[in-house]
């Protein structure tokens, strides 16, 4: 009974391999035939199948034969949506703009026009990585908007452009960030600046605005005595204006902490380097200071002192 069930089992699963290989070899024998009308048949079947694996491999011995040939604009639409519904994005919108560019008269370019840029949205990438792309789908969006202003697709390609935006407004607010973590105070005042000038109505504004102090603050507060009167001041100023800007901040009293800081900070620079006016060894040691310093009043662990 055992041997029985053995055979038949191994009776099926050689009917199965012959038909697989049988169908394998239809496909290839299809593939490699002279029969181009066929092929073109079998690849939109293989297509509205979701065999796309197979439809493409069709496709791209169809695509030379059929170039400036009827039936050449539906074949390469089908040409691209393969290679779009592969995810493969990159080649999808190379082939959706050669469409769109191709034939610029068709009904279909306007759809393939807008699966271009979208191809670059889907490869934009997470906000800490490079942005080429990012920057190249809001490009290409953009130019999709100006192309076909009437378009239903317009609501949406907006609300892409401004996903993207979002994506490169938390990149530059990360990486203001960054440098405050590193402690390069000047070059976070400089950044988180830049943010905000580049992205004014931005969701971290205030957050930003409080940074900005902070860092100025710990830029004066790290910086030669000669230069600290005016550093500690343009720490005062930002504070000003997040008062001014933001009278109901959670951020406010850590601000005004900074501001009080700042004017300590201030009389303490001015009456070092008065005293040094009559003390050589204090102006000299003021002159070649470098090394630590104590912790500032707001701050805790600070890093050692960096002469700026």
């Amino acid at each position: 009974m055992f041997k029985k069930q053995l055979t038949l089992l191994a009776s099926v699963l050689a009917i199965v391999i012959i038909t697989l290989g049988s169908c394998k070899s239809k496909y290839e024998k299809l593939k490699a035939s002279n029969d181009y009308a066929k092929k073109y048949q079998e690849a939109i079947k293989y297509y509205n199948k979701k065999d796309y694996n197979k439809a493409l491999g069709l496709f791209e011995v169809l695509v030379e034969r059929y170039r400036g040939r009827e039936g050449a604009e539906d074949l390469f639409y089908y040409y691209a949506f393969t290679y779009y519904k592969q995810k493969d994005y990159t080649s999808a919108r190379y082939h959706f703009k050669t469409f769109a560019d191709t034939y610029p008269s068709s009904p279909r370019a306007e759809e393939c026009r807008f699966f271009s840029a979208y191809c670059y949205y889907l490869d934009s990438p997470i906000y800490s990585l490079d942005q080429d792309n990012t920057l190249k789908a809001i490009d290409a969006l953009q130019l999709f908007i100006n192309l076909y202003p009437k378009s239903d697709r317009v609501a949406e390609a907006s609300k892409l452009i401004q996903n993207l935006r979002d994506k490169l407004e938390t990149k530059a607010y990360a990486n203001a960030k960054l440098y405050l973590t590193i402690s390069d105070y000047q070059s976070a005042v400089i950044a988180f600046n830049n943010a905000l000038r580049d992205y004014p109505d931005t969701k971290y504004g205030e957050e930003m605005e409080y940074l900005i102090v902070k860092a100025q603050y710990q830029y004066a507060y790290h910086s030669f005595e000669t230069k600290q009167e005016e550093r500690f001041n343009q720490a005062i100023a930002y504070a000003d204006q997040f008062a001014e800007k933001y009278p109901n901040s959670k951020y406010l009293h850590e601000t005004q902490t900074y501001v009080k800081d700042s004017q300590q900070g201030i009389k303490q620079a001015q009456r070092l380097i008065a005293e040094a006016t009559t003390n050589s060894k204090l102006a000299k040691k003021l002159a070649s200071k470098d090394t630590v310093t104590t912790t500032a009043p707001s701050e805790k662990n600070q890093p050692q002192k960096i002469p700026y």
